[in-house]
């Protein structure tokens, strides 16, 4: 069993996104030195010790004082080796120069900071606790200290946004040059701030014609830029294309360690138990955390290659499709492939199956006929 990667949680915010439906909880009066303490617990109990990959995210691990990330970060270089790629999620307003230190000093080589928007109305809007002015700061420290592999995360579509704020947006992307952009839709799930005032008729989002039309403009404002799109939402030099993430998207095993964090290993997921609090008690008393395990089949393996891969715009390696399940890809989906490809939503050449300009614009539908 080939486990490349390591995802750890850390579930706490210094305050709760309007559109998040992450496992987080407020940090004020939370039990976080005892988090971590069970967090180690569990890390120390995974029986590999290298990883390609390690990604640390949340929530928001940059809430953490400068102390408990040097804990942890302890922890992590005294018990496993990064081979490749180790990235650290981070808020503008708490990436301070002594945070970026101890990760720096750390072996954190890349960063992943959560920007969402360069217009100070829509982050107030998103609950954001960041302005502009703490995303050039946060990026003047990272230039400082010469960690120049960071990625900016930004969000289009959301209420209130205009095509203007994503002029904006690339200008500003212009101006910063990260090595990785990742540029979502919002995407409104149950729960959430957004989700009920939506429900209540208190808020409204643009439809898909003007959402569609707003990705098209990302897509080559981002290409124009020199930023070439790897994935629906990602864009970046293959260099800098995120090794991590990419270990989701091609269907790969990985760990999952921390309150609501979940793994892949070969046949089943698995799903560590949300509450921070049911997390460190069961780990103190048991020693082990509970996890839901959800039996994958064959079928359902198969559904889960072609929407994954199909995100990247390389697409889904017939190749490794054939290694994977025993069979052709055209002999499990030929008829479905032949319809989309009349509706020119994938094109396919001897080696892969990739969606078009078009399909990516319209994925959920394509990945959709993929269920068997």
């Amino acid at each position: 069993m080939k486990m490349d990667s390591l995802y750890i949680h850390i579930p706490f915010c210094n305050r709760i996104c309007t559109y998040c439906d992450f496992n987080k909880v407020l940090i004020k009066n939370q039990p976080v030195d005892e988090y971590i303490d069970a967090l180690i617990q569990e890390l120390s109990q995974i029986e590999i010790r290298t990883f390609k990959t390690i990604f640390v995210g949340g929530g928001t691990p940059t809430a953490l004082t400068v102390s408990q990330l040097d804990r942890l970060l302890v922890f992590i270089n005294k018990t496993f080796i990064v081979t490749h790629e180790f990235s650290f999620e981070a808020n503008p307003d708490e990436l301070t120069e002594e945070k970026l230190n101890v990760l720096n000093a750390h072996g954190v080589n890349r960063i992943s900071l959560g920007i969402q928007t360069f217009n100070n109305e829509l982050l107030k809007v998103l609950g954001r606790t960041h302005q502009l002015d703490d995303i050039y700061n946060s990026i003047n420290h990272l230039n400082k200290i010469g960690l120049s592999n960071y990625s900016i995360d930004l969000m289009y579509n959301l209420p209130g946004e205009s095509t203007g704020d994503i002029e904006d947006s690339l200008k500003h992307v212009e101006m910063i040059r990260p090595k990785h952009v990742s540029w979502y839709s919002l995407i409104i799930e149950p729960h959430t701030v957004f989700y009920n005032k939506i429900k209540a008729g208190k808020m409204k989002i643009a439809d898909d014609s003007i959402e569609q039309k707003k990705y098209e403009r990302v897509m080559e404002g981002l290409t124009a830029l020199g930023y070439p799109q790897y994935e629906i939402s990602n864009f970046a030099e293959e260099a800098f294309e995120s090794m991590h993430n990419k270990t989701y998207w091609k269907n790969e095993y990985y760990y999952g360690a921390g309150a609501g964090s979940h793994g892949y290993t070969p046949g089943r997921r698995y799903y560590n138990i949300k509450p921070v609090n049911h997390y460190i008690n069961t780990m103190n008393e048991t020693g082990s955390v509970v996890k839901e395990v959800i039996e994958i089949s064959d079928k359902e393996r198969m559904e889960e290659e072609m929407f994954l891969g199909l995100r990247m715009n390389k697409g889904v390696n017939k190749t490794r499709f054939k290694e994977k399940f025993g069979s052709d890809i055209e002999s499990v989906y030929g008829s479905v492939i032949n319809e989309l490809e009349n509706k020119n939503l994938i094109a396919g050449n001897d080696d892969y199956i990739a969606l078009t300009k078009h399909g990516r614009i319209v994925g959920n539908e394509v990945f959709s006929e993929f269920l068997l």
